[in-house]
């Protein structure tokens, strides 16, 4: 989809993203098949962020940890089964919203191109389209991701960082990615919109290093107001990531990391490496989002192939939430069984005459 101010991507970054993977999503992938993909998608997401403005975070965030665990196939999406625990089910992953968003989006897509549009592509152009729904940049993304078949929770806690992590915990996670340090420092810009649980950052207010401490590198002041809202062991309320502007997407996230007011310890870990830290610092007091919003749209693109099932990998999932199940055995099979069937039946006739 396009726009008057659509982001394109810059000619440099091209030889970048033919590089990441054997993964060929393209651009227009639908334009043939279900040229009104994208539209049903948007005009879906702009009704229901109208109403629930808060998804939009959620919806990014399901991009993210979808192509983080398996690559972006999906997986995320998968319900447990009895003998099955899935990724959405993972401790890391309480508190992951989004997912009936998702569901009503595929009803949709399957009313007006059944069988075409994948789970994995419409997480990605939900992810694009929350960016742009909060005032973000709108640009166009590869398409033609096909779904997988598996999901377990066992795979989540080595893919995902955790609100916890290091800056060499970050990068390390990230490496295995093929993302760089840059890609780290903008992609978590996209704290700038969405809230979190306060069970994901309350140590850091009441039990830093187990002896009921506070994390020294947070803004005081800061740490006042989050007491106010997050009381010991509280695991419901949700708080802003990026204070008085988690609705709208901009680089304000920047200006609170470098004044010690990131939500999370790994949002605070930018600020102990030479190139995150070179990154927020250069964005406290800038003037033009261009710069950002270019850098976020590379970092998005390149992290949305890796992992990518395409051509006759995977499939397309009916249901976003199951695999599909088995086809049933065509005519040609069924005739080609019998037939083996009447030969070893005659095999065996002929040989109790001997």
């Amino acid at each position: 989809m396009t726009s008057s101010n659509t982001i394109s991507l810059r000619a440099r970054d091209f030889g970048r993203y033919s590089r990441l993977s054997e993964a060929h999503t393209v651009y227009g992938f639908y334009n043939t098949s279900c040229p009104h993909a994208e539209h049903i998608i948007r005009d879906e997401l702009t009704s229901i962020l109208a109403k629930s403005p808060d998804l939009a975070g959620p919806l990014l965030r399901l991009h993210f940890v979808d192509c983080f665990v398996g690559g972006c196939e999906a997986s995320i999406l998968l319900n447990s089964t009895a003998n099955n625990t899935a990724e959405k089910d993972a401790a890391a992953n309480v508190g992951l919203r989004g997912f009936d968003v998702i569901d009503g989006i595929k009803a949709k897509l399957e009313e007006a191109c059944p069988g075409i549009v994948s789970c994995a592509d419409i997480i990605a152009l939900a992810a694009r389209d929350s960016v742009f729904l909060t005032n973000g940049p709108d640009y166009n993304i590869t398409l033609g991701r096909r779904d997988g078949n598996t999901s377990s929770a066992s795979d989540v806690i080595n893919n995902i960082p955790l609100p916890t992590a290091t800056i060499d915990d970050l990068k390390t996670f990230f490496a295995k990615k093929n993302l760089t340090a840059k890609d780290l420092v903008v992609l978590s810009g996209a704290h700038t919109i969405g809230k979190s649980h306060c069970s994901s950052f309350s140590d850091r207010l009441y039990n830093f290093t187990g002896k009921g401490d506070m994390d020294p590198t947070l803004d005081a002041n800061y740490t006042t107001v989050l007491k106010s809202q997050c009381k010991p062991k509280d695991i419901g309320t949700l708080v802003e990531m990026d204070p008085n502007s988690s609705s709208t997407f901009d680089f304000s996230y920047y200006a609170q990391v470098s004044r010690g007011r990131g939500l999370f310890v790994s949002d605070e870990a930018l600020l102990n490496d030479t190139v995150t830290k070179a990154y927020v610092e250069g964005h406290v007091n800038a003037t033009n989002k261009e710069e950002f919003f270019n850098d976020f749209v590379t970092s998005m693109v390149t992290m949305g192939k890796i992992g990518a099932l395409t051509h006759h990998s995977g499939e397309i999932r009916k249901v976003c939430s199951a695999v599909n199940p088995p086809p049933p055995p065509s005519s040609a099979a069924t005739r080609i069984d019998v037939f083996y069937c009447f030969i070893s039946g005659l095999f065996l006739l002929m040989f109790s005459f001997f």
